[in-house]
């Protein structure tokens, strides 16, 4: 996985999170959904830079 997507996986995670406790503290539920789901994106980008990086070995 280069270094490129590293940081974006984690700045996608990062910001996920943000929104969840922003929805957290207002009461919004849509925003906190929002940041679940943009952790989940993260994650399943992580998940498949590893599997690419598995077959280049």
């Amino acid at each position: 996985m280069g270094a490129d997507d590293k940081v974006s996986n984690k700045m996608d995670d990062l910001g996920g999170k943000a929104k969840e406790a922003a929805g957290n503290l207002t009461g919004d539920d849509s925003k906190k959904n929002e940041g679940k789901v943009d952790q989940a994106k993260s994650s399943l980008k992580d998940a498949g830079e590893k599997v690419k990086d598995a077959f280049k070995s």
